[in-house]
């Protein structure tokens, strides 16, 4: 039997479980020359798919209707006709929302669960870790002794940003929705202050209070008001690096902000967004620096494991309402 989760409606404002349909298949899977069957171990939600979830133009094609989502997932092989891989190895690769799924192995990577357990391979050494890694080193250019602010910092991108700047020598501000969240943010991954926007009744003061010295690197995740605030407090020069928008995804009107244009000009800063995949070629550096990280116990995680197939679809909405710590992953 193999489950398979389809998208069936394109969500209006915040997504709902009644956008996602499930399907049973109950017919035997064979493999021909060449493909694997593999069976899903973990799953990533993450908050990029609700992009996907629309039709308008982004840098991917948006999800199909009545076709399956698909996103990074770890897999067990359970049957191989492809000299690349045997029964019993892990991989990892962008996969469908099925709980069974044959393969013609094109994207998979190998991974070793004896090295690292097998979900952060979904996380802090998957697309998570490579997008913070690479964010703030391409486009930040971080320099010791520099200030950097991140938002969405108690999330799976945010929270590995933070261990990277304190690594490379920054002060680093984490900005998070509660205050368990920032107390988590000092004391599990280094950060030197965390601001409570929930809490925070004027953000900009905030920001300025905790950074004295000003803003250097900005690393973005949530845009919206927050990110308003952070640019009344930025250097001259500072690098401001777009990753994500999450206080806005799910918004039905375009929302109101700041003009940023005249804050740039007066401090000849730059503002980048980035999808990880612009430093491809720059994957295999990344990995083997965060791998090493991990290893010393440099770098660390933090993980929401929701268990189940079935729960998928609530896993990547309660995204929205800030139910996650770290990276989110559905354990099937």
């Amino acid at each position: 039997m193999i489950q398979t989760i389809l998208l069936k409606n394109r969500p209006v404002g915040k997504p709902s479980v009644s956008d996602f349909e499930f399907v049973t298949d109950e017919s035997d899977v064979k493999i021909k020359d060449g493909e694997l069957l593999l069976e899903a171990t973990y799953v990533s939600v993450d908050p990029y798919l609700r992009g996907r979830m629309s039709d308008a133009k982004s840098y991917v094609p948006p999800f199909e209707l009545n076709k399956p989502v698909h996103s990074g997932v770890v897999a067990k092989v359970l049957a191989s006709k492809n000299d690349k891989f045997k029964e019993g190895d892990f991989v990892s690769g962008m996969l469908d929302w099925k709980t069974k799924q044959v393969s013609n192995g094109e994207g998979l990577l190998k991974v070793d669960g004896s090295k690292a357990p097998l979900s952060t391979y979904l996380g802090v050494l998957g697309m998570t870790g490579l997008t913070a890694y690479l964010g703030l080193n391409q486009i930040g250019k971080p320099k010791t002794g520099e200030t950097l602010v991140v938002s969405g910092a108690a999330g799976a991108v945010g929270s590995v940003v933070g261990q990277i700047g304190k690594i490379l020598g920054l002060n680093v501000i984490g900005i998070a929705g509660t205050d368990e969240k920032v107390e988590m943010l000092t004391s599990k991954f280094g950060f030197d202050t965390g601001i409570n926007y929930n809490t925070t009744k004027d953000m900009k003061a905030a920001i300025a209070a905790a950074a004295p010295n000003g803003v250097d690197i900005y690393f973005d995740n949530v845009g919206g008001p927050i990110s308003d605030a952070v640019l009344f407090n930025i250097n001259k020069f500072a690098r401001m690096i777009i990753c994500g928008a999450i206080s806005v995804y799910n918004n039905t009107e375009l929302p109101q902000s700041v003009s940023v244009q005249p804050f740039l000009v007066k401090n000849s800063a730059l503002m980048q967004g980035f999808i990880v995949s612009n430093y491809a070629d720059k994957f295999p550096e990344a990995m083997k620096e965060l791998s090493t990280w991990l290893a010393e116990g440099k770098l660390t995680y933090s993980e929401t494991v929701v268990n189940g197939f079935e729960n998928i679809p609530s896993a990547f909405i309660d995204l929205f309402d800030g139910k996650n710590k770290g990276k989110m992953i559905v354990k099937i």
